[in-house]
This record gives C-alpha cells, sequence and structure tokens, in this order.
C-alpha cells in the first residue's frame, strides 16, 4: 500500500496548503480518505480523478469533506464525463462515478450544503453514496477498511486500512480527543497517521483534539511502529511540536508533509 499525503491542514489551510486529504493507493486501486478544503486541486497532481476507486469521509465536518463540491462538478461537467464528443473527449455513456463511502446521515448533510445555492442531488449524482457505521467492512478491490468510533464534536470514526495482498495496516486516528479506544485500535500499525492541532488542551467543555505530546502518548500505548502527527497549523513551532510527540512516543516521528509519501 501507497499513502500520499494530498492535505494535513487543521480546520484552516496552511498557506498553499490543504485541509485532510490522503490517497491510499494499492495496485490498480486507489481510495481517497477525506476531501477537504482544497484537496481536490492536490488529489489531482498524482491521480486521475476519474479514477479514483472510492471516496471515504471519517466525519462530516467541512474540513474533511467540503471539496466534495469541486470535486463532483467536475464529475459532472468535465468535458470527458459528457455523452457526446468534447474537444478531444471522445464522449462517453459510463461517466465515472465513484463510492462514496460516509458517516450516518451524510446524505442530508451533502444535500443541506449544496441546496443552499443550487441543486441539492449534485453529490448523490456524482458518487455513489453508501452510509456506514462502526460495523461495517467496507471493501474496495483490494483495499479493506474498519472503522472506530472516537470522541469528537460530531459522530467521528478513525479508520484501519489493510490489503487483502499484505499484513501492513495503515490506522488514521481522523479528529479525536484522548481515549484509549484509539490506542486499541491502533494496535501495533505499521503507520498510525495522528492529530496534533493543539498548543494546549482544551480549557472547557469535551475533549475534541490532541496536543502533540498526547498524540505520541497514543502511538506508544498503541504500540504504533510509525508515527506521522498531521492536523497541525504551519503557525505553531513544529521543533516544539516533534519534540512534545517524541517525548510522549519515546521515539522519533515524522510530520504529514503535503507529498510524503508512506509505503506498507
Amino acid at each position: 500500500m501507497r499513502l500520499t499525503v494530498l492535505g494535513k491542514s487543521p480546520s484552516w489551510q496552511d498557506a498553499d496548503g490543504a485541509c485532510s486529504g490522503y490517497l491510499v493507493e494499492d495496485g490498480d486501486t486507489s481510495v481517497l480518505i477525506d476531501c477537504g478544503n482544497g484537496v481536490f486541486s492536490k488529489l489531482r497532481r498524482f491521480r486521475d480523478y476519474t479514477r479514483v476507486d472510492a471516496v471515504l469521509i471519517s466525519h462530516l465536518h467541512a474540513d474533511h469533506f467540503l471539496d466534495l463540491v469541486p470535486y463532483s462538478y467536475a464529475l459532472t461537467y468535465a468535458p470527458r464525463q459528457q455523452p457526446v464528443a468534447v474537444d478531444r473527449w471522445a464522449g462517453t455513456d459510463e461517466p465515472a462515478r465513484p463510492r462514496l463511502i460516509a458517516p450516518p446521515e451524510a446524505g442530508a448533510t451533502f444535500r443541506q450544503v449544496v441546496g443552499a445555492w443550487g441543486n441539492d442531488d449534485l453529490i448523490d449524482n456524482a458518487f455513489a453514496l453508501e452510509e456506514y457505521g462502526q460495523d461495517s467492512r467496507p471493501e474496495v478491490g483490494s483495499l479493506r477498511f474498519v472503522f472506530r468510533a472516537v470522541p469528537h464534536f460530531k459522530e467521528t470514526y478513525a479508520i484501519c486500512v489493510s490489503s487483502s495482498k499484505g499484513s501492513g495496516r495503515i490506522v488514521f486516528g481522523a479528529d479525536s480527543g484522548p481515549t484509549e479506544t484509539l490506542s486499541d485500535f491502533v494496535d501495533g500499525a505499521d503507520v498510525f497517521i495522528i492529530e496534533a492541532t493543539l498548543p494546549r488542551p482544551e480549557r472547557t467543555g469535551m475533549r475534541g483534539h490532541l496536543t502533540p505530546r498526547e498524540a505520541g502518548e497514543h502511538g506508544r500505548s498503541g504500540g504504533a511502529k510509525r508515527l506521522v502527527l498531521t492536523h497541525i497549523s504551519d503557525e505553531l513551532d513544529l521543533l516544539w511540536a516533534r519534540a512534545e510527540a517524541s517525548a510522549g512516543f519515546e521515539g522519533p516521528v515524522e510530520f504529514a508533509r503535503e507529498g510524503a509519501v508512506f509505503e506498507v
């Protein structure tokens, strides 16, 4: 499996950056995990968007799904997707319509968002939508997915990716507050991509994000082989963040930089 980071920003984009987005490829199979602000243009650097088999969304916050809108417009109106010849495109009666695997109530959320300015079925028509729950076990080609609910401000699922061709595992922690559930879910993953959003814990209310040190501690308790920090702003001191995470992990850590590739 090959994972390419397309976007790693928190809910506001880094300069020239993108929010949450990760392309997982295994032979001819490709799945985009999350499609936040700016991710669609980054995707086009690495993959023909009509040849993505599925998009999988971890939770229904805008920075994790908002670029489904431009993606849907491309699938609907791009010259190559039309039934008649346009310019150098021959026309097709079978335009690409990737699977869209999303959490409960995704359909209603997407229709509400795009319905605010146009046809509310834009995303429904562009993708083949299917909603999942914690017990779902979708398969896309050779890729297999398992979910685990984690604490956040919206129903959110950490995602484990494995391949029928091998024994390696990638775990994406999505957005999460501190929880043993996430550490248990990691279970010795080859690559653990975990958010490290906060310079300090939330002062009031529920916990929905992690500090770099907490991210490292979750990686250590989960036995992760490689720890990759994501969902962290370019306005934070990355040397400080690395030192904090390394202290918690008791080992070296990496950052999910755009264009970075991790192979399992």
